[in-house]
C-alpha cells in the first residue's frame, strides 16, 4: 500500500482509463482502483475486465461495486460510508480479498478497523473539486489522529499535490492519491513517478 495509490477518472483523463492504468502500472504503483460512477453496469464490466488484465502484478480494486469485482475476479473493492456494509462485502468476496473503506473521522476509522477493513482511505485532506460529495476538508491532523489509533495502512486523498504531498507523508500516510495532478497531465507515468520518489520508490 506504500506510495502512490492510483484511481481512474475518465472525466479528467486526457488519454482514457486504459492508457492511464498502463502508465500507472509502468510507474510501479502498488494499487489501481477502478472508479467510473457515470458508467452503466455493462460499461463497467467491459472496461474493468480489460483493466484487470493489465493489473496481474498490481492490486486491482473496484470502487463500490462488489458485483463487478466478483465478475472480473478483481483483488477486492474500495467502499464508501454509504456503500454495501463491509461485513456483507467480506462475506461475498471472501477472506482472501482486499477491502478498503473511506473514512472522514477518527470514529469511522476505528469502526472500519474493527469491522475488518484492510486499509483506510482518509478523505478529503484538502479542498477538492474531483469528487463532488467529498465533504469538508479534514486537514493533516486527521491523518495524525488516525495513525495513532489504528494499525492498518492509511491512504490520503483529496486536494493533494506535489507541493503539499510531503506534509501528508510526514503526517503518517502510507499512501496518497492526487487524481487531477496526474491523469490531467500529458505524461501520466512521469507525474506518478514524482510522487513515488517522495516515498523513496523508483521505477526499475
Amino acid at each position: 500500500m506504500k506510495g502512490y495509490y492510483f484511481i481512474t477518472d475518465s472525466k479528467l483523463s486526457r488519454a482514457g482509463n486504459v492508457s492511464d492504468v498502463q502508465n500507472a502500472v509502468a510507474a510501479g504503483v502498488a494499487v489501481v482502483q477502478y472508479r467510473r460512477p457515470d458508467a452503466s453496469t455493462a460499461e463497467l464490466f467491459a472496461e474493468a475486465a480489460v483493466l484487470r488484465k493489465l493489473c496481474r502484478r498490481t492490486l486491482f480494486l473496484v470502487n463500490d461495486r462488489v458485483d463487478i469485482a466478483l465478475a472480473v475476479e478483481a483483488d477486492g473493492v474500495h467502499l464508501g460510508q454509504n456503500d454495501l456494509p463491509l461485513p456483507v462485502a467480506r462475506k461475498l468476496l471472501g477472506q482472501g480479498k482486499t477491502i478498503g473503506l473511506t473514512v472522514h473521522s477518527l470514529a469511522e476509522a476505528r469502526q472500519a478497523e474493527a469491522a475488518g477493513a484492510d486499509y483506510l482511505g482518509v478523505s478529503p485532506i484538502f479542498p477538492t473539486q474531483t469528487k463532488a460529495d467529498a465533504g469538508p476538508p479534514a486537514g493533516i491532523q486527521l491523518i495524525q489522529q488516525i495513525k495513532r489509533a489504528v494499525k492498518i495502512p492509511l491512504v490520503a486523498i483529496g486536494g493533494i499535490s506535489l507541493a503539499n504531498a510531503p506534509e501528508v507523508i510526514r503526517a503518517g500516510a502510507d499512501g496518497l492519491c492526487a487524481i487531477s495532478a496526474v491523469v490531467s497531465r500529458e505524461d501520466v507515468q512521469a507525474e506518478i513517478e514524482k510522487f513515488q520518489r517522495l516515498f523513496g520508490l523508483t521505477t526499475l
